[in-house]
């Protein structure tokens, strides 16, 4: 059986937070055209030891780089809150790992638990 941890409330809602970030800036990265910068369209050369093309792209409009940008601040905002956090230095070293898998999916753990 899995170690349990008494994760402190702050750690939890910062993980929850990042997670739904990510999220967020997947879903936007799939609304949005591939590159960020107006390109023309480009496909590889017959002999390419592996075919790809992409089609003419508009680029990214300021509304949606202004979210990326926003949605990207906040991923290591909160990456940097969790990887700092006070209570990883109640742990011994060899049980951080662990610990920090464990938060990474206690909202499974929730999730079970709640059912």
């Amino acid at each position: 059986m899995p170690a349990s941890y008494d994760f402190p409330q702050d750690l939890t809602d910062a993980q929850d937070e990042l997670r739904q970030v990510r999220a967020d800036l997947q879903s936007v990265y799939q609304r949005v055209p591939w590159s960020a910068e107006p390109l023309d369209a480009w496909e590889t050369h017959e002999s390419a030891w592996r075919e790809s093309s992409r089609p003419a792209s508009p680029g990214w409009g300021p509304q949606d780089a202004a979210e990326i940008a926003w949605l990207r601040a906040r991923e290591v905002e909160l990456a940097t809150v969790i990887v700092t956090h006070a209570y990883w230095s109640r742990l011994a070293p060899a049980d951080v790992l662990a610990a920090r898998d464990a938060l990474k999916h206690h909202h499974e753990q929730m999730a079970d638990a709640s059912s």
